[in-house]
């Protein structure tokens, strides 16, 4: 249906992605989830379709707190009552692939006196959520393999796709698995006073149930879309942003990829002091659910790190050639002719300025236009650190015009061999 989408005009192009979306949403927790990782994927499909599966809608009804008992008592072999001191019936969200109550938890670690109550978040997957996935897995591989068989699809190696997406599915619905990624940025970030993140409460971890404490904050929607005032904490904000990705990125190779503004949130930093700040709260940015995450290989993060560096110094030919690399298997028909177009496309924005400041962010988006265009092929995890970066430098620039997240990479990178210690300097450049 697709290409007649395209024959029959704007309105009934809006209107059949509308379809996606609802037909998305209806076919169930894999269909759902596979829709907001094709969003993340600018080189295999449209951009009026990614943008519409990025509002894909996730939420779910929220099954009987009786299910939600069972699945507790089930996981920890423990009475609710004897884990929970409160625990609200209702839940505050709910999605796909799990709920989430609001709970003061209060238990003994062995060999301790008990603590005190701790206000978490109780996340609990819904039942049977496990044979749906299974079960749509089954249609959704079915599409893949037969799309191998057609001429015009059988670039996108959607079989291989479906099997990045189903590491990907995993990693929602497998609340263990979110547990042990909460641990990791703790540890990776314990020296850093303005980014937190939540943290699991060991033992109370299950694949089907996870207790975290409960972050208090408001939304940095708020600040992204406010049109005036607090124009220092967006700055700060937008600082925090950029230098937490990067080091993700260059340090420790463990990228949250899913940093949308709706998953994070801001509140004044503690500084343990009685006494206020000279210049007001400094704020702290808490990153939340980091079920979906990124690593890369040495080889992908040379050729990443180099792409962007191309990028931010607006070289269209050497940027087109990493992209050919950010590959294993590369099938692009023409790669002359698409780094050609991509060094023209440079070229363009580099004429089209007319003084303004270049903005490499919506270069990179022009050039993933031409991916599509010319069948090039980038690996599934690569091309996630790439929209993280984009969607991340999407909501800064509207806390900051002035900033660039990637001449800041870009400045960093020339500073030193990325090869060597970047650990050392990216923290003494960075860390706060």
């Amino acid at each position: 249906m697709a290409p007649f989408a395209d024959s029959l005009g704007t309105e009934f192009r809006k209107a059949w992605l509308d379809i996606v979306c609802l037909t998305l949403e209806k076919a169930g927790p894999a269909f759902i989830k596979w829709g907001q990782w094709a969003a993340t994927r600018p080189d295999l499909f449209p951009k009026d379709l990614c943008s519409k599966l990025t509002r894909l809608h996730s939420k779910a009804p929220a099954h009987s707190f009786s299910i939600t008992k069972n699945t507790i008592e089930g996981a920890f072999g423990r009475r609710l009552s004897d884990i929970f001191e409160e625990f609200e019936e209702e839940p505050i969200a709910s999605g796909s692939v799990a709920q989430i109550h609001r709970a003061v938890v209060k238990y003994q670690y062995p060999g301790r006196e008990e603590v005190e109550p701790v206000v978490v978040a109780v996340k609990v997957r819904h039942p049977y959520v496990g044979q749906s996935i299974r079960r749509d897995f089954i249609l959704i591989n079915f599409v893949a393999k037969v799309s191998n068989f057609i001429p015009t699809l059988r670039w996108l190696r959607l079989d291989e796709s479906v099997q990045q997406f189903a590491v990907f599915m995993m990693s929602q619905v497998d609340l263990a698995r979110e547990a042990a990624n909460l641990s990791r940025f703790n540890y990776n970030f314990r020296n850093w006073k303005d980014v937190a993140f939540p943290r699991p409460l060991y033992p109370l971890v299950h694949p089907a149930v996870l207790v975290e404490t409960y972050e208090r904050g408001e939304s940095i929607v708020r600040y992204v879309e406010g049109l005036e005032g607090d124009e220092r904490v967006k700055s700060a904000l937008a600082h925090i942003g950029t230098h937490a990705l990067l080091k993700m990125l260059l340090v420790d190779n463990f990228v949250h990829a899913d940093m949308h503004p709706g998953n994070v949130l801001v509140r004044p930093m503690d500084t343990g002091t009685s006494s206020p700040p000279l210049f007001g709260p400094k704020p702290q940015v808490v990153f939340l659910d980091v079920g979906m995450t990124a690593e890369l290989c040495r080889r992908d993060r040379i050729n990443l790190l180099e792409f962007f560096k191309a990028v931010a110094i607006q070289d269209g030919r050497t940027a087109a050639e990493c992209t050919l690399r950010l590959s294993k298997k590369q099938h692009c028909p023409d790669p002359s002719t698409f780094i050609e177009e991509v060094d023209k496309l440079f070229s363009f924005w580099d004429s089209s300025l007319d003084g303004k400041a270049f903005q490499p962010a919506d270069c990179m988006r022009q050039l993933l236009e031409s991916v599509r265009r010319h069948k090039v092929n980038i690996d599934g995890h690569v091309c996630t650190v790439i929209v993280t970066t984009l969607v991340l430098e999407g909501w800064q620039r509207k806390l900051d015009s002035t900033y660039n997240t990637l001449r800041t990479l870009q400045t960093l990178l020339f500073k030193v061999d990325w090869a060597e210690s970047l650990s050392y300097t990216i923290e003494g450049l960075m860390a706060p």
